[in-house]
């Protein structure tokens, strides 16, 4: 399991790790998805989200805002997510980079920042609430929160507001 909750006074979290950062976005709300209940059952339709950020933490916290407000309004909970991150320094999955090829810099030739520098394509199952228990997960938090690489992968700590 790539992700674990982590008990928290009044919130909860997920901890996760993954090799590439676009599994830990999926992983963390594949976390988010435990936190909301236990079982899942196999049912609802797929649907997709796009989010943009200025940097790692802010596209993270912002996809899983996303999460919260689409579970709000089509009266679904994101399962089985499947993400793919960009950046400045992180190629979309499938894609390389040269060693040679400099990485954006996230500033435009006058110098001006890139404010929608990070991407996450993502799609969810959405299992319609009716078909599960789930507790309230009221928003994602910038509390504790790390986004890190750690070795060959990367690490992600999130609390939830609950």
């Amino acid at each position: 399991m790539p992700y674990e909750l982590r008990d928290h006074t009044a919130d909860v979290a997920v901890e996760a790790t993954a090799p590439t950062l676009s599994e830990l976005f999926a992983a963390v709300a594949d976390g988010l998805t435990a936190a909301s209940c236990e079982t899942v059952p196999e049912t609802g339709e797929r649907f997709a989200v796009s989010v943009d950020a200025e940097s790692r933490e802010a596209l993270l916290f912002d996809y899983l805002d996303q999460l919260i407000y689409e579970r709000d309004v089509r009266l679904v909970l994101p399962a089985d997510n499947r993400c793919s991150v960009s950046g400045p320094d992180e190629p979309r999955d499938g894609e390389s980079r040269d060693d040679d090829e400099t990485p954006d810099d996230g500033t435009s030739d006058d110098g001006a920042s890139d404010d929608t520098a990070w991407t996450v394509e993502a799609s969810a199952r959405g299992v319609p609430l009716g078909d599960v228990v789930a507790r309230e997960i009221k928003a994602v938090t910038y509390s504790e929160m790390i986004l890190e690489r750690r070795g060959d992968g990367w690490y992600a700590y999130v609390v939830f507001d609950v």
